[in-house]
């Protein structure tokens, strides 16, 4: 019998949406944000990731992948905008 990974993909599509909802509120709401603040965020969070070394299984692997996206999403977005406007 073949076992499902759907679930996988729906928690990580809502986990990537909620950190992305995130950021934004944040940078809307914290003028002292800025992209480097964010990038130490993602390193850190690169570091989490790197750290394990019993395995967190796949529910927290999940969510480790779709924040570390999310962050490196919107750092790229931003710093396109960034560009853009120069």
């Amino acid at each position: 019998m073949a076992v499902s990974v759907e679930w996988r993909d729906v928690m990580y599509d809502n986990i990537f949406e909620q950190e992305i909802r995130g950021l934004r509120r944040r940078r809307e709401s914290d003028p002292s944000c800025t992209v480097a603040d964010l990038e130490g965020v993602l390193q850190h969070l690169y570091i989490m990731d790197g750290a394990d070394w019993y395995g967190r299984g796949d529910v927290q692997d999940t969510t480790m992948a779709a924040t570390m996206a999310a962050y490196e999403y919107f750092i790229a977005d931003w710093k396109a905008a960034e560009s853009a406007k120069r």
